[in-house]
């Protein structure tokens, strides 16, 4: 019978001791990098709600210009709008000139009418006396009157005709001067009558044209007026949402930053993200900080092609440390990098730090590696505390982590 060989107790302690630190090592391996992941995906989010919210204000400002355009091409229809009602003003007390003008032709118009009728029955009344005394100068014994009367052509005619006035009595000439007289008169008002109505109707049509021309054009005014009107309040209800977009975006970057902030604190919080520079590499330079790089080198942002450094996430107030000897070269505000360190360390080669709370050094002055040069912050274009560290050579940005 074969024996099984069991491990000594003593021997299975070590074993199991050696299996703990191996884990708690791991864990505190991938505490950080679970970190800096979280962190990281979240920072691009962050760029990514930025450049949405950029884009946004892209068409806000498109739709702003557009909205004004529209405002003032409706004040300046306004403004014609205006002009025509003080010219219909002007066109209606014409009108009302116009009319009383009309209303006192008619009134003459109605006058020559009740004229003409009392004319036109005294004529009736000379020309049946005047009737009656050519029958009876017909039927009188002068053959004279007779032969004047038969020749003549009508009796229009008669009455005009001297030879004719000349043999008869005054009485009679009496009575043709009275039908003379009726017939011009007749004549003289009838004609006023014709020109009375032939002046109603041009006053009544050029009223009548120069109302409905206002009107034509006041009524073209109106409609480009309420199609504007129409398209701005499309354009406003567009860029209210576009303006609702984008204060959602700022909430989630507001959101996310909370988030970062959390995540950060809680990798200080595990002893990952001490102040010393206690990393180093092969490369030149030590980390000036101890955190997890949020923000890669050259990644593209919405207000960059490139990101010129890398981000790592440490908490506010913590102690930056010089990655190598040199001497201050920038310490000031600069720009969207907020408060800007920058130490020459020879050769071209220089080392700097953006968004600094605040300062542990000034220009002209000799740094040591490790040695405090400020603190970190988020002044500048910055969403949450973080050192942005770059490295440049003769200026130009390279990627820090190939020094480090």
């Amino acid at each position: 019978m074969r024996k099984t060989r069991m491990t000594p107790v003593a021997n299975r302690a070590p074993l199991a001791s050696l299996a703990v630190i191996a884990f708690c090592a791991i864990c505190a391996v991938a505490v950080p990098m679970a970190g800096a992941q979280t962190v990281g995906s979240m920072r691009n989010q962050i760029n990514q709600a930025q450049s949405k919210i950029d884009h946004k204000q892209g068409q806000a400002r498109v739709l702003s210009s557009t909205i004004a355009g529209f405002t003032n091409k409706i004040n300046g229809i306004q403004g014609g709008i205006t002009t025509l009602r003080s010219r219909q003003a002007g066109v209606q007390s014409k009108l009302d000139t116009a009319v009383a003008r009309l209303r006192v032709i008619q009134g003459q118009h109605r006058k020559s009418e009740v004229e003409l009728a009392k004319l036109r029955a005294q004529l009736g009344k000379a020309r049946k006396i005047l009737s009656r005394r050519l029958v009876e100068l017909y039927q009188s014994d002068r053959p004279d009157l007779i032969t004047v009367v038969l020749h003549s052509d009508g009796f229009a005619r008669l009455i005009e005709n001297k030879e004719f006035l000349s043999r008869i009595g005054q009485q009679d000439r009496e009575i043709i001067t009275a039908v003379r007289i009726s017939r011009a008169q007749t004549a003289t008002i009838a004609s006023r009558l014709a020109g009375i109505e032939a002046e109603k109707q041009t006053v009544a049509n050029s009223i009548l044209q120069r109302r409905n021309e206002i009107d034509a054009v006041r009524s073209k005014l109106e409609s480009k007026q309420q199609a504007w009107a129409s398209a701005r309040s499309q354009r406003q209800g567009a860029l209210d949402q576009v303006r609702a977009d984008s204060k959602k975006l700022h909430e989630k970057i507001d959101v996310l930053q909370s988030d970062i902030n959390s995540v950060t604190g809680q990798l200080q919080g595990s002893g990952n993200l001490s102040a010393g520079p206690i990393r180093s590499g092969s490369g030149t330079f030590i980390w000036p900080v101890n955190g997890p790089v949020t923000s890669p080198f050259c990644e593209r942002r919405a207000w960059e092609s490139c990101h010129p450094g890398v981000d790592i996430g440490v908490p506010s107030g913590t102690p930056i440390r010089a990655a190598g000897s040199g001497t201050v070269q920038i310490a000031g505000w600069v720009g969207g990098y907020g408060n800007y360190t920058c130490i020459g360390h020879g050769g071209g080669v220089s080392t700097c730090y953006g968004h600094q709370s605040r300062f542990a050094t000034s220009v002209g002055s000799h740094v040591s590696q490790g040695q405090v040069i400020g603190y970190i912050g988020c002044t500048g274009l910055c969403f949450g505390a973080h050192l942005h560290f770059e490295v440049r050579v003769n200026g130009s940005v390279t990627n820090p982590l190939n020094w480090l």
